[in-house]
């Protein structure tokens, strides 16, 4: 793509950068065929071939976002499934972030939408903040049906169907503190406890630092790391987000510096995106570029750590049918798309995968609550794709995905974790029968 951008808009690294990544797009339309929204709306602009055309002409001339680029933009997922499929190795990931940073530099927003979007930024990355806010859901659940009536207030009706009935208790193993390993020494890794998933479902790396531990590695839970960044990364809030990337490689650095880490273990595989990409994010900070670039190179999907780790036989051989949905920010994102199958299979599972996995579930974020009805309809179409495949569980990799088609699916959904600790020999996880598993010979 040819592009017309002075020297001295150039001369903004963040400019600069997405000159680069517009030059290698050559308008081929590949994206088209796998990205969520233009395959659910059908309009070029919903498409990343057409966002790309608004963000160059809005970059290029200079100009503050309006309504029209503000809408498409917003309608992304940064699912990422355009970069899988791209043949030019188009970034569009560092693109519709810049975008989204000048969207929200230039951009007034209309004020129930700059509300709603404030109380996310203030609540969700807040585990203390986001119980409460869940424990007062109870009180507007009754009026969901009005919300939902009302445009400017959809996404509160969303938020509030979302809620879980019930709120696990807070883990005490999400305490900073050293979890030993049994046996001999196999491994030092440190584990980002994150934020919504440690109040939706704290199991997860209670039941990871459980298999850890069983495996002989010692899990460190470092004081002073928070949210990974990735909620307000995503809604453009990019000062934010650079404070709690760098709260992390802080906490992670301390960690590094007081005994080494083979790796970084991360559960939640948006997260997992987001960290890896750290030392892009902090390029351009002298303090910071070096340490958080060492962060990014140790960070690890848990699926990916224990794929290139010796494992044992499994203590219990499932034979049970599970449908793996791959979140869209492990395929696409981390480029995860084998281990976590391999996974499975070797602890004795039958994997099935889904029809159009590549597609998105709808959760992405923020994005089930600030784009409601895109996301149900995504939800819906991913839920009957996964029940064709006759499967008796969902194993993914992602909280988000895991409430998004929890909510609309009669099949339970776990984290690949709790199967995997499962067959070796952890407990039985929630809402699945016990006679599904059988010891192994």
């Amino acid at each position: 793509m040819q592009t017309n951008f002075s020297i001295a808009q150039l001369a903004d690294p963040d400019v600069a950068e997405s000159e680069k990544i517009l030059r290698k797009c050559v308008h081929c339309g590949f994206c088209t065929a796998t990205c969520p929204t233009y395959v659910t709306l059908g309009n070029e602009l919903d498409s990343p071939r057409g966002r790309i055309y608004l963000i160059k002409d809005m970059l290029e001339n200079g100009r503050a976002a309006d309504k029209e680029i503000v809408t498409h933009i917003d309608r992304c997922l940064s699912c990422l499934a355009c970069m899988t499929t791209c043949p030019s190795g188009v970034n569009y990931m560092h693109l519709v972030d810049h975008a989204r940073a000048h969207i929200e530099e230039t951009y007034k927003r209309p004020l129930l939408d700059r509300l709603t979007r404030a109380m996310l930024a203030f609540v969700l990355p807040y585990p203390a903040r986001f119980r409460a806010a869940l424990k007062l859901a109870k009180l507007g659940k009754p009026f969901i049906g009005l919300f939902e009536k009302v445009p400017a207030l959809k996404p509160l009706g969303a938020m509030l169907r979302l809620a879980p009935a019930s709120i696990p208790a807070a883990s005490p193993m999400a305490s900073p503190g050293v979890h030993a390993g049994q046996g001999a020494k196999k491994g030092r890794v440190a584990i980002l406890t994150g934020c919504a998933q440690s109040v939706l479902d704290p199991a997860i790396n209670d039941t990871t630092i459980s298999l850890l531990r069983r495996l002989g590695v010692e899990v460190v839970v470092p004081p002073g790391e928070g949210c990974c960044g990735a909620l307000v990364h995503h809604m453009g809030r990019e000062d934010a987000a650079l404070a709690s990337a760098r709260q992390n490689v802080d906490a992670w650095t301390r960690a590094i510096e007081q005994g080494g880490l083979d790796a970084i273990i991360i559960t939640a595989s948006g997260c997992g995106t987001t960290i890896k990409d750290y030392g892009f994010m902090l390029r351009l900070d002298p303090a910071y570029a070096d340490k958080a670039a060492r962060v990014s190179a140790l960070a690890r999907d848990i699926t990916e750590y224990l794929a290139a780790f010796d494992l044992p036989e499994p203590v219990r051989s499932p034979g049970t049918v599970v449908a793996y949905h791959s979140a869209c920010s492990m395929q696409h994102g981390q480029k995860i798309t084998r281990q976590p199958k391999e996974l499975l299979a070797k602890a004795g599972f039958i994997v099935r995968e889904p029809r159009e996995g590549h597609l998105c579930c709808g959760s992405a974020g923020t994005y089930n609550i600030l784009q409601s009805e895109i996301s149900a309809r995504l939800r819906d179409r991913k839920v009957k794709n996964i029940e064709a495949t006759g499967a008796s569980i969902v194993a993914t990799g992602n909280i988000g995905c895991i409430t998004q088609i929890a909510s609309a699916s009669k099949m339970p959904v776990v984290h690949t974790i709790k199967l995997l600790d499962w067959a070796y020999g952890g407990p039985k996880p929630d809402g699945i029968p016990e006679e599904r598993l059988f010891a192994a010979e």
